[in-house]
């Protein structure tokens, strides 16, 4: 059955439960989690590349740590961060007075996703800010002397200096990010289980949930199609740009 070559058709696409929740929470996905990995990487890489920032070793471990765990496990840790009572961000907000995200994000469709999308800003931060890190290590000094010696003020450098050559970086983690934000499964489904109510659903996931719990062969395949459809786009970009 699942070697048939009727199996993959475009008239088998899903017309009960269309996919068309799991793209939407892709996309909110992407919008928020890419620029602000992007940029959190990219900042802490400034911050933390100076070897006089006191513990910047240690926090730079701590921050990384998102990568080298299992995701099952970030996933875990997300899940136990947004739990209400014992997760450190409800209580912020109850602290705060802010008593309507004092709550179980998790369990609720108006934040489940958001929970899932912030916890796996810390997962891939990480990746973000190693990236950086390389690429300001390999910026020779001496266009530093030398903007300095010219007069350039700090924003100068970073601008006419440090952001042009870190360009070939930044086109990498954009892809790396698109694609991990196109493909995320782990991590939903051990926080949220793609609920309540289907509010943190993502394309895998989706896949997942027609292969596994509906038994639905033709479906599944459809979305499979359909999720590498989409992650060609940031691979076919990375490497033209690369050449």
């Amino acid at each position: 059955m699942l070697l048939s070559p009727d199996i993959i058709n475009v008239e088998r696409f899903p017309t009960k439960s269309p996919p068309w929740g799991s793209l939407v929470n892709n996309a909110i996905f992407i919008l928020i989690h890419l620029p602000i990995t992007l940029f959190l990487g990219l900042g802490l890489a400034l911050l933390l590349r100076k070897e006089e920032v006191k513990g910047s070793s240690i926090i730079k471990s701590i921050i990384f740590l998102g990568m080298v765990i299992p995701m099952i496990v970030g996933g875990l840790i997300t899940r136990f961060l947004f739990e209400q009572g014992a997760g450190v961000v409800p209580s912020i907000f109850g602290a705060l007075g802010i008593k309507s995200l004092d709550i179980t994000w998790t369990a609720y469709p108006q934040t489940a996703l958001f929970a899932v999308i912030l916890g796996s800003i810390w997962i891939w931060t990480g990746f973000s800010m190693l990236m950086y890190s390389a690429g300001l290590a390999s910026i020779p000094r001496d266009y530093y002397e030398a903007a300095l010696i010219d007069g350039a003020s700090r924003f100068q450098i970073f601008r006419h200096v440090t952001w042009p050559l870190l360009k070939p970086i930044t086109t990498v983690v954009v892809a790396m990010t698109l694609l991990w934000d196109l493909k995320i499964f782990d991590v939903v489904y051990v926080a949220t289980g793609g609920g309540p109510g289907g509010a943190s659903m993502v394309l895998a996931l989706q896949m997942w949930d027609y292969f596994a719990r509906e038994l639905n062969y033709n479906y599944a395949a459809v979305v499979a199609v359909l999720l590498t459809a989409l992650t060609l786009v940031p691979a076919t970009w990375l490497l033209k740009r690369r050449e």
